[in-house]
């Protein structure tokens, strides 16, 4: 199977409808709702800059919350992975403890407010979902497992808090697909179909954090072979957000099963939506060129694929970190292109 295999990592990340409406699920704040969601929409369309603009001027004139310093990690944590920079590590942990700590003294004050809680659920959903990226499986399971703990706590006070579907439908799916050869166990059960269900709800309904919904939904259809009903999802979420990497992402890998010449054609869309001051980043290029040289082999087209091999194996001055993350994908363009030239 060829890739994004990192957007499997949603098992932590917790994090559609196709409009943005007012919901039940609104912070009382107006003007921190319409922040929220101005930011987020930021975030959607890879426009990270505005996005953190909008993030502090959140964190400045709602300061006792942490709204704020959760989202501007968010932010900033979505860039890295996007555009596959080096994490800012001090700033995003300084964000995200410091919200947890404020968390917990607002839930100290008044234990019963479902905001607070969900400030605390979101801030350790994101440390999870950072540790994950980072390879720090244990320490992100513990602090995952905290998160869905709160999130469950919420829906027991309010069952139409479709963020907590978000989190607690990607955990049950992700959580029960990898385990999937314990499942003969009378301790284990199967929860794929019930994770499926939690998203499906945060879906159809309003949240803030709908587009993660989404994209974990597509590619849990992806993960079950559903891939008709992963096209016609990403489909609908481009409708609203025709630049939005993560969707079209979505879509071209759920093509590759039914038609893999669209697929070429959306990676190389993917390819060519990254801003122009990122040329000098050679880590999507070479991971997107190496997904298209693969359908191209897949298709038996076997001269477009040594050409975009050739491609990729002409990029020079790669810097370490470069390096270390293409390790093993620069391998395999050379195993394969090796094949081509029967060597």
């Amino acid at each position: 199977m060829t890739e994004h295999l990192a957007h499997f990592r949603n098992v932590l990340a917790v994090f559609l409808i196709l409009t943005f409406s007012i919901s039940a699920q609104s912070y009382p704040d107006s003007k921190v709702d319409e922040l929220l969601r101005n930011g987020i929409n930021k975030i959607i369309n890879q426009q990270y800059d505005d996005a953190i603009k909008i993030f502090s001027e959140l964190n400045r004139i709602k300061s006792d919350i942490p709204l704020g310093k959760i989202y501007l990690a968010a932010t900033e944590i979505a860039k890295s992975y996007d555009y596959e920079v080096p994490y800012n590590h001090n700033l995003i942990t300084e964000y995200l403890e410091s919200a947890k700590e404020i968390s917990k003294k607002l839930i100290e004050k008044d234990e019963k407010n479902i905001w607070n809680k969900y400030f605390l659920a979101l801030a350790e959903g994101y440390i999870a979902y950072y540790d994950a990226i980072r390879g720090s499986w244990l320490q992100a399971i513990s602090t995952g497992l905290n998160s869905i703990s709160l999130f469950e706590d919420i829906l027991e006070s309010d069952s139409s808090f479709y963020d907590a579907y978000i989190a607690i439908g990607t955990f049950k799916y992700w959580k029960s697909a990898k385990t999937e050869f314990l499942n003969w166990l009378p301790f284990i059960d199967d929860e794929k179909d019930s994770g499926i269900k939690f998203l499906s709800s945060a879906v159809n309904n309003s949240s803030y954090n709908y587009h993660l919904a989404v994209n974990s939904l597509i590619w849990i259809y992806i993960d079950q072979k559903r891939f008709g009903d992963a096209v016609e999802l990403a489909q609908k979420a481009l409708i609203k957000y025709p630049d939005s990497r993560i969707f079209r992402w979505g879509l071209a890998r759920a093509y590759e099963d039914i038609d893999t010449q669209k697929a070429i054609g959306e990676y190389y869309k993917v390819l060519k939506s990254f801003p122009d001051t990122l040329k000098s980043n050679k880590i999507n290029e070479i991971t997107l060129k190496h997904i298209i040289a693969q359908q191209y082999y897949k298709l038996g087209k076997k001269s477009e694929t040594k050409k975009i091999c050739e491609e990729i194996l002409s990029i020079k001055n790669l810097s370490e970190f470069e390096k270390e993350k293409l390790d093993k994908r620069l391998k395999r363009v050379k195993s394969l292109y090796k094949e081509l030239n029967g060597y």
